[in-house]
């Protein structure tokens, strides 16, 4: 199959996982590039990424996922030759299922979706209520019309012209629902894919309750800055920030 996707995967204090993940990624059919942006790590993430084949991209300090995403994309685009790569987002933390992330391709390769996303068949039960779930859903559909089945993966195959449609990211943990709303509502295709992938579960102890804060804080801000009239009010600061 002629090489035609890069993958990126942002990563911070993933050492336990992101060889086995680069591993993986790299054997899936049609993928030539691994770039791994290490976004600010105190571990050896940055250097078994490498070991492991990736390309290292390192952030000094932790910016979010959604600047990570920006970076490794930006990186791919400095070596992609006359045709652009398709981007195939992954987390660090997938391991070996990372190998069954190929029918996320299909779909962009065949011109039949700009973004797909997938939709976890083996689901994990997570510590949580679901309450981020819910917003991220919500929002889309208000927004857009359109129901996601699992709003927040962050499990995306992409065009180069749709993520470049869709910049500048939403920050921090709202970068996924940001992309779905601001893509629908400029007409490209989006499309969820069963995959049997598989992450490490959130949990209940107090950093897991301070990051599912942080993701609705995150998702809402997403979701505000795209309503219309907060959007409209945005633009105005932007113009005239006296």
């Amino acid at each position: 199959m002629q090489a035609d996707t890069a993958v990126i995967i942002a990563a911070k204090d993933e050492q336990d996982r992101i060889a086995a993940t680069v591993e993986a990624a790299a054997s899936l059919p049609g993928v030539d590039l691994v770039v791994v942006v290490d976004d600010g790590s105190a571990d050896a993430t940055g250097r078994l990424a490498e070991g492991a084949g990736a390309k290292v991209v390192r952030h000094s300090r932790n910016r979010g996922k959604g600047a990570a995403m920006e970076t490794g994309a930006a990186a791919v685009r400095l070596l992609d030759g006359d045709v652009p790569r398709h981007l195939l987002f992954l987390d660090a933390d997938l391991g070996d299922t990372a190998r069954q992330a190929g029918p996320l391709i299909e779909p962009v390769r065949a011109g039949t979706a700009a973004m797909t996303i997938a939709a976890f068949s083996d689901r994990v039960k997570l510590g949580g209520h679901g309450f981020v779930v819910r917003l991220s859903r919500d929002g889309i559909q208000r927004l857009t019309g359109w129901t996601a089945t699992q709003p927040l993966n962050g499990q995306r195959c992409l065009t180069r012209q749709a993520f470049e449609a869709a910049l500048p990211l939403a920050p921090g943990f709202g970068v996924e629902t940001g992309l779905t709303v601001d893509l629908l509502r400029q007409g490209f295709k989006v499309t969820e894919v069963e995959v049997p992938l598989a992450h490490r579960a959130t949990g209940t102890d107090w950093r897991a309750q301070i990051h599912r804060a942080r993701q609705f804080r995150d998702v809402g801000r997403a979701l505000a800055a795209r309503e219309p009239a907060v959007a409209r009010q945005l633009a105005r600061l932007r113009r005239d920030p006296r």
